[in-house]
């Protein structure tokens, strides 16, 4: 991990992280909450030093292990479809990727518990949790598709990779009574990003539009 600098300079300045903020309200992003928890966070310290100058375009970025940083305004349609019933207090992201989404959800609600696939990739996400000392979020290497059955329910599911079909295991992960989830669904170039609302056995999906992530698969990579 390189050395940290949270407000960068240049290509990464606070300047440039509002014509960011001012890009995704054009967008129709409207959460003030989420907003600013994307202003705040320094995105540039989630990529490689050599992308960094395009840390806030509103572009995903390669992360390496055939793994994307999400666009910021996916970041923020996902984040904010989860919280728009309120605040949130146990959430289960399954993909940390770099943990740029995680970072943002732990300053909008109380408890994140994330899981990575890839070892590398996790490693490096602990790291930066801990060098922003973002204490309420649980980390876990382990296979996504299966949840953290240890700590379910959640209020909140956000799932940043495309399975072919809803995984039936987070889906039992939801508490009961509107637990919410956001998830890509799909494959290749015809992925919908549903938000699926749960009562009691019944489960309520509602479109949000067409995205394009990477497949989410099982098992562990070391």
């Amino acid at each position: 991990m390189r050395a940290v600098d949270f407000d960068g300079i240049g290509m990464t300045s606070q300047r440039t992280r509002a014509r960011l903020i001012a890009r995704l309200e054009a967008k129709g992003i409207k959460s003030s909450q989420v907003l600013e928890a994307i202003k705040k966070t320094p995105r540039h310290l989630f990529v490689d030093e050599a992308l960094s100058h395009r840390a806030y375009e509103d572009i995903a970025l390669p992360i390496g292990y055939h793994q994307t940083l999400s666009q910021p305004y996916i970041v923020a349609r996902m984040t904010e479809a989860l919280l728009n019933n309120g605040s949130l207090t146990n959430v289960l992201e399954v993909g940390t990727g770099s943990g740029y989404q995680t970072a943002i959800l732990a300053k909008l609600v109380k408890k994140v518990y994330s899981i990575e696939r890839i070892k590398p990739l996790f490693n490096q996400a602990c790291e930066r949790m801990r060098l922003l000392s973002l204490s309420n979020t649980y980390l876990k290497l382990n296979d996504g598709c299966k949840g953290w059955t240890e700590v379910e329910p959640f209020d909140g599911i956000i799932v940043t990779a495309a399975p072919c079909s809803i995984p039936p295991s987070l889906l039992q992960q939801l508490l009961p009574k509107g637990g919410r989830m956001v998830i890509p669904v799909g494959q290749n170039h015809k992925q919908k990003l549903l938000l699926i609302t749960r009562e009691g056995n019944h489960y309520r999906q509602k479109f949000l539009e067409s995205v394009h992530f990477v497949p989410l698969l099982s098992g562990k990579v070391y």
